[in-house]
């Protein structure tokens, strides 16, 4: 089993961001501040609600995700993973993961703190290492932050260090790019992240673009940030191991693939999802409305089956996000029906355009069909769920 854990605390909201989150401000302590102190109050109750409920199982991956979850104290960490070791089984060599904006590891104790906590491995939200990017993404942090927060954790003990950026970013050309590329892989991180920027909406960046302050890269540049940037990645030593995702070997995030290879997870914290036994539930994102629930033990009260369709629409999406890809086999033991041969057709064509390859009972999206795979998917969606005579889905979010 995953355990996610969702911190919803900012200190200033970035402006792409949509995620659920409340900013504290720049001036405040966290660890005085009352919305911290009950966050962490209901969060350990949901703890213990959930191990009466599920307790003794083997958790292999823990992933503090945010919001930003290095505002919380490393004491407070620590705790939170006292707790769960006292309710779980956490296994010997759990991946227990904690995302961190630069600017709050700029002090070495912190992160000394985090490893004591037992944290070991750090995911740092760099996200750009150009000044006039950063600013225009609303980051709180500076490029030289970027560099001390690597440099501090290296010397801090850890082993196991990511970083995430972000293409795609309006005035930004594939040049510029490049050079966040190069900067970045001068610092050495075990694990690149490189997301292209999706306008959200209802954010500030969304605004902007719409109403014609700022203006995102032609696609065809976009394109070429994609392509040329893994390129340059795998020249490096990083692996391509997912559409967004490249490390060194051996440092493959084990949460994530957990998630795109279809394991349990459950999640802690306000607006977390869980998928637990053939069920998903999704926490209220509201703090008050997820501590009533959590009081009343009824978190999962309004729990969805999941139905065929979703299964197999699912291990589609999330197996083909990969760069391993979709085992045929794997359909056809869910399904009863041999994807190749009902989707003949449309494999041909894909093939024959470069789109996907098909090796050793694998079916794999080339780095081009990852290009636009949200088109692929949407497709191979709608043939699917005709030939298996399944109720048509609701839109599914593919990236």
């Amino acid at each position: 089993m995953l355990v996610y854990i969702h911190v919803p605390f900012c200190t200033t909201r970035c402006a792409y961001c949509a995620f659920h989150s409340t900013p504290l401000g720049r001036n405040v302590r966290p660890s005085a501040s009352p919305l911290l102190r009950d966050y962490v109050d209901t969060l350990l109750l949901e703890l213990a609600h959930w191990g009466d409920r599920f307790g003794g199982q083997t958790v292999q991956t823990v992933f503090f995700g945010g919001g930003t979850p290095s505002l919380l104290p490393s004491r407070i960490i620590g705790i939170v993973l006292e707790r769960l070791a006292k309710y779980f089984t956490l296994a010997p060599k759990a991946e227990i993961t904690l995302e961190a904006n630069p600017e709050s590891l700029r002090d070495k104790k912190n992160a000394v703190g985090y490893l004591s906590a037992g944290v070991n491995r750090l995911s740092i939200g760099i996200q750009s290492m150009d000044e006039g990017m950063l600013r225009v993404l609303g980051r709180p942090h500076r490029a030289k932050d970027s560099l001390h927060a690597v440099f501090a954790a290296r010397e801090a003990g850890f082993s196991n260090i990511g970083v995430d950026v972000m293409w795609g970013l309006p005035g930004q050309g594939v040049r510029q790019w490049l050079q966040t590329l190069k900067d970045i892989t001068r610092l050495n991180p075990n694990h690149i992240s490189t997301y292209g920027l999706t306008l959200e909406a209802g954010t500030s960046l969304e605004l902007d673009c719409v109403e014609g302050r700022l203006s995102l890269p032609p696609e065809r540049d976009q394109s070429i940030m994609f392509m040329e940037g893994a390129a340059f990645l795998e020249e490096h030593g990083y692996l391509h191991y997912e559409v967004s995702n490249f490390a060194r070997m051996g440092f493959q995030c084990r949460h994530n693939m957990g998630y795109w290879e279809g394991s349990d997870y459950l999640g802690i914290g306000p607006s977390a999802t869980s998928t637990l036994h053939g069920r998903r539930w999704t926490n209220p994102a509201a703090p008050k409305a997820w501590d009533a629930k959590t009081r009343q033990g009824r978190l999962d009260g309004d729990a969805e089956i999941l139905t065929p369709t979703t299964r197999v629409l699912e291990l589609l999406m999330l197996r083909l996000r990969t760069t391993r890809g979709l085992r045929v086999k794997a359909y056809q033991k869910l399904t009863g029906r041999d994807l190749l041969r009902d989707h003949h057709k449309l494999m041909q064509a894909l093939h024959e355009n470069g789109l996907i390859r098909i090796r050793h009972g694998y079916l794999r999206l080339t780095r081009n069909g990852m290009l636009v795979s949200n088109a692929i998917l949407a497709d191979l969606f709608e043939r699917v769920s005709s030939t298996l005579e399944l109720p048509q889905p609701q839109a599914m979010e593919i990236n």
